[in-house]
């Protein structure tokens, strides 16, 4: 018998992502998401390390999940099926917007402007977060491309990633983060936790100095921003010295980044895109609790 887990899902559920080609859609879906993402923030009861921030993996895109506000409940979908930006919430109210090429300016007065008259008084910081340059959401009309095509291959590439993910978190039983989607550096990430506290990050930010206030093991993808192409990576927080002479596979130490990288491409084209990922994830665990000093037996399910 075959478990749902362990199927091979066909080439087309990896599908290519050429930066050069989405590099503008993909500028203004990172504008987008925060506008969505910084409601969340807003809304949702602080959780360490920034989790409560985070959009989540859906069946059609990415949601903020159930937001509470005043005894309702509040969800933002972005659809990359029908191309829409969903509002929900629990007295049956609903709002539907147009996913289409339009400058952020206006996709955030549309969004404040639903939700309003969905009876939703939120206000949010407009400043974009962890990126170069950033334009106020109001004064944004750069980044305004939206390639449907290409949110969808984005997505699509989001949900056969987080299913990898979730196999990953489930074989630990320490302290894990949830697999789930950070709009501020927009990534699809999983975080391990060894259960000590880490030293103080010298000229840490309030973000930085949150998220990694305790030892750990992250692994993400990031859909090529900074790299020229997607790739997944892998980083110990704090680093042990040895870790860049590790041995993993697949993948390599890009000594640049100060971590792992496992290139899109390389996955896709693999005969098993799933045992690849798979391994590149465990492998850089191991290499990374090994030479951390984690306890690797208390941390393990047992067999």
């Amino acid at each position: 018998m075959t478990s749902a887990t362990s199927y091979e899902v066909s080439p087309e559920h990896w599908p290519t992502l050429p930066l050069n080609e989405w590099k503008d859609t993909y500028d203004t879906l990172h504008m987008w998401t925060q506008v969505v993402g910084k409601i969340r923030l807003a809304l949702a009861p602080p959780v360490n390390h920034w989790w409560h921030t985070t959009l989540y993996i859906s069946a059609r895109g990415l949601t903020t999940s159930a937001m509470p506000y005043r005894g309702r409940i509040l969800e933002i979908e972005f659809d990359f099926l029908d191309h829409k930006l969903h509002l929900r919430t629990s007295n049956k109210v609903t709002r539907s917007l147009e996913l289409t090429a339009q400058p952020v300016a206006d996709f955030y007065r549309e969004v404040m402007a639903a939700l309003q008259s969905a009876g939703f008084e939120i206000s949010i910081f407009t400043k974009p977060q962890e990126v170069a340059n950033p334009i106020p959401f109001e004064e944004d009309r750069e980044h305004a491309s939206y390639d449907p095509e290409y949110a969808n291959r984005f997505w699509r590439i989001l949900v056969q990633t987080a299913a990898v993910f979730e196999e990953f978190r489930g074989r630990f039983i320490g302290k894990s983060s949830p697999v789930h989607f950070f709009w501020g550096s927009f990534d699809l990430a999983v975080t391990r936790f060894s259960g000590k506290p880490a030293p103080a990050r010298p000229g840490a930010d309030l973000i930085t100095r949150e998220a990694y206030s305790h030892e750990c093991i992250s692994a993400g993808f990031w859909p090529g921003a900074g790299l020229g192409a997607p790739a997944f990576y892998s980083y110990t927080a704090p680093a042990p010295p040895e870790l860049a002479s590790a041995t993993i596979q697949p993948g390599f130490y890009s000594k640049d980044l100060s971590e792992f990288l496992l290139m899109y491409d390389d996955v896709r084209s693999a005969a098993s895109p799933r045992d690849a990922l798979a391994s590149f994830l465990q492998t850089t665990y191991d290499a990374g609790a090994r030479l951390g000093g984690w306890d690797q037996n208390l941390l393990a399910p047992a067999q």
